[in-house]
């Protein structure tokens, strides 16, 4: 049977991969509250469709940080692509490319930067850095993807310290023995620099160090993992070039808002000063048009792309990035939109259900 829809692909790959791989991928923080609200918070929002006008032709183009994308769905940044399929994030960057969709490298990919580049060189890539408490290490980060033609710097700043995931530490998961994460050190280093620790992130990171980020690169600096107005205003008064709001696919705290009910928030805040993405509980065509309705520049995709790495590699990746496109295309032609720039709040209600 074809696998038509994205919920279809995650049903496969849970029969594909090991518990401890699935859990690790699926599993949220605390009690899932987060996690599954993500999801439910965009069944919460209906659309209100304009007819009789010529949908001819739809174009979903749109643009991030001043770069062309074939349709505002990007690639959120997940680690340990090799846990679904073995050639991991070799295969995502050279489906996102295929697609003509942005790839957020992750700074716990577990292929090296050099691989990811060499196997989608045409491709647009940003890289997600969790800062490392070792400023000489950030420096050497930034500098080597900038170097390699990554177009923005994408900070995550909601995990001081990993959250509470109760099915990691049930499955006794340890993917820092298990994992060479080879992205972390440069080519000559690999064989002589032990294996980073995944936890070792910053804990002392705060607004004030933006500007030493700031005076060691030319990318354009995104924070990943803004849910509150007041976060929002200070990313601005910083000078930041984006926000995605995030929860973490509801993996850091649980019972925050989900990522689409927070977004309005954002988006206010920022008063269009600077472009916001959301990222969380994307599974349609019709979430895509939601987000953009509310204000997102474009969605960034984090599990439904494992799972089509688990069940086909690249070809599954692939296979996720267009149905979701092809969606977001009948979602747009369905409610009368023609182009991206007419996607707007008209387009939406709130239910009460």
């Amino acid at each position: 049977m074809p696998l038509v829809c994205l919920t279809d692909f995650q049903a496969q790959a849970r029969e594909r991969l090991s518990k401890s791989s699935w859990d690790f991928i699926e599993g949220g923080a605390g009690e899932g509250i987060t996690r599954d609200d993500n999801i439910a918070a965009f069944k919460k929002i209906r659309l209100r469709p304009r007819y009789l006008r010529d949908v001819s032709e739809v174009d979903t183009r749109t643009t991030i940080q001043g770069e062309e994308i074939s349709a505002p769905i990007c690639v959120s940044p997940s680690g340990f692509h090799c846990l679904a399929w073995p050639d991991g994030e070799m295969s995502t960057s050279r489906a996102a490319q295929a697609a003509g969709v942005c790839y957020v490298t992750s700074t716990f990919a577990s292929c090296s930067f050099e691989d990811i580049v060499a196997a989608a060189p045409g491709g647009l890539r940003w890289f997600q850095l969790y800062v490392q408490p070792d400023q000489q290490l950030n420096k050497q980060l930034v500098q080597r993807v900038e170097s390699l033609g990554f177009k923005a710097l994408v900070i995550t700043v909601d995990a001081p310290i990993v959250g509470n995931r109760r099915h990691d530490i049930r499955n006794q998961l340890d993917l820092k023995m298990n994992l060479m994460l080879k992205d972390l050190r440069s080519p000559k280093e690999r064989n002589s620099i032990p294996c980073l620790q995944t936890s070792a992130i910053s804990t002392s990171f705060c607004w004030n160090d933006l500007s030493w980020f700031q005076s060691i690169t030319r990318l354009p600096i995104i924070l990943k993992g803004i849910l509150t107005k007041e976060d929002a205003e200070l990313a601005v008064k910083h000078n930041v070039h984006g926000i995605i709001v995030s929860n973490h696919g509801g993996r850091q705290l649980d019972e925050v808002p989900s990522s689409i009910d927070a977004l309005t928030e954002v988006v206010a805040a920022v008063n269009g000063k600077i472009e916001v993405y959301l990222d969380g509980g994307v599974r349609t065509g019709n979430d895509v048009l939601k987000a953009l309705a509310l204000g997102a520049k474009c969605i960034f995709l984090g599990r439904p792309i494992l799972w089509g790495l688990a069940c086909k590699g690249e070809h599954g990746v692939r296979e996720i990035l267009n149905i979701l496109k092809n969606e977001f295309c009948i979602s747009m032609t369905l409610t009368g939109c023609r182009s991206i720039a007419e996607i707007n709040r008209n387009l939406i209600q709130f239910s009460n259900l």
